[in-house]
């Protein structure tokens, strides 16, 4: 699947996307989402296991992160300034896009400050989805 961004034709197959979220409904719907648009994706439960994920992978081996914020053990707030402070190459770059019922101007400005790319609110709209995994490809 190919989409346009800024004139330009992005493919998205083959990327890989590292997913945190706790709810397994919305965990199988997003997978099969990014199944169907070809990109690879491995699937966590919560924050502490995708940062232990994040941090175990070779750097560069993901291309995004879609971060739940409500999850339990780490929410994702803490999980992204876990991420942004290790010592790999990638920790600072890779683009993390938060997902989230709270929709709130404080909600959105808390993923920020956190160190997120992007907040998007649920329901998951997968055009603004593919517009923000667009944007980590064309910073490469």
């Amino acid at each position: 699947q190919d989409l346009v961004l800024d004139n330009k034709e992005i493919s998205l197959e083959g990327l890989r996307c590292l997913v945190a979220e706790d709810n397994q409904i919305n965990a199988e719907i997003c997978k099969h989402f990014l199944d169907s648009m070809k990109i690879e994706s491995d699937v966590t439960e919560n924050g502490e296991l995708l940062c232990d994920k994040f941090f175990t992978t070779r750097e560069f081996s993901y291309d995004f992160i879609l971060m739940d914020i409500q999850m339990p053990v780490m929410d994702g707030l803490e999980a992204t300034r876990t991420i942004r402070k290790l010592n790999k190459a990638d920790a600072k770059t890779i683009r993390i896009i938060a997902m989230s019922a709270n929709a709130f101007e404080s909600d959105i400005k808390a993923s920020i400050d956190a160190g997120m790319n992007a907040h998007l609110t649920k329901p998951i709209e997968m055009e603004k989805v593919l517009e923000e995994i667009a944007k980590s490809k064309l910073k490469k």
